[in-house]
């Protein structure tokens, strides 16, 4: 499914730059760094799962 994963790459990317906007407004919090790391591990695994 590749739209499916092009859509995870997206979320990843939009949420890196909200997760780095919230901490340069208001401070760093570590359980959105945490979520973003997740979300980003869920993309990389799909990416390799759809390369194999």
């Amino acid at each position: 499914m590749p739209g499916s994963t092009k859509t995870m790459g997206v979320l990843t990317v939009g949420g890196l730059v909200m997760v780095t906007a919230y901490t340069v407004a208001l401070g760093s919090n570590g359980w959105l760094w945490f979520g973003w790391v997740v979300l980003g591990l869920i993309t990389l695994g799909m990416v390799a799962s759809r390369n194999t």
